[in-house]
């Protein structure tokens, strides 16, 4: 069996925070959703657990770190194009959430923009060529060099 992730985000909006994931491509699972807690799916194996935070300070003993102040993590997601990159980000901004909070990445293989959903956190939307990413990461590292 392959290995899931289920990363686990505490949000202010339980309602908002589905429609920001629903609109960058995720589907609610409702057998481990209630008033409380939203499982959203992005593929078979990964799943994005949103948890208001009352339900998320009872898997940790720390505080809650504010996501628009300071930045814990960058979740990147692959994209089929650099169409679906921009169209991904319309919808996410559409849904609640801030484009481009870290500078867009254009580096001809590869493409990314990124959205702040409401709470803060950052979602990348990434595209990259796929033959120079069969070729390896000196073929990608090159690319991005020459389009620096």
């Amino acid at each position: 069996m392959s290995r899931m992730i289920f990363v686990n985000l505490p949000v202010s909006d339980l309602t908002k925070s589905r429609a920001f994931l629903e609109a960058i491509g995720a589907v609610n699972e409702p057998r481990f959703t209630d008033d409380t807690a939203a499982c959203m799916t992005l593929s078979d194996s990964i799943h994005v657990m949103l948890l208001t935070h009352e339900k998320f300070s009872h898997f940790s003993p720390r505080p809650i770190g504010d996501a628009k102040a300071a930045t814990q993590v960058i979740l990147c997601l692959s994209s089929d194009s650099r169409e679906s990159v921009d169209s991904t980000l319309e919808r996410a901004v559409a849904a609640g959430g801030t484009a481009d909070p870290s500078p867009k990445q254009d580096y001809g293989v590869m493409y990314g923009r990124s959205v702040a959903d409401p709470d803060g956190h950052i979602w990348e939307i990434m595209w990259m060529d796929a033959a120079a990413a069969e070729r390896g990461k000196d073929a990608v590292s090159d690319a991005i060099a020459t389009a620096v």
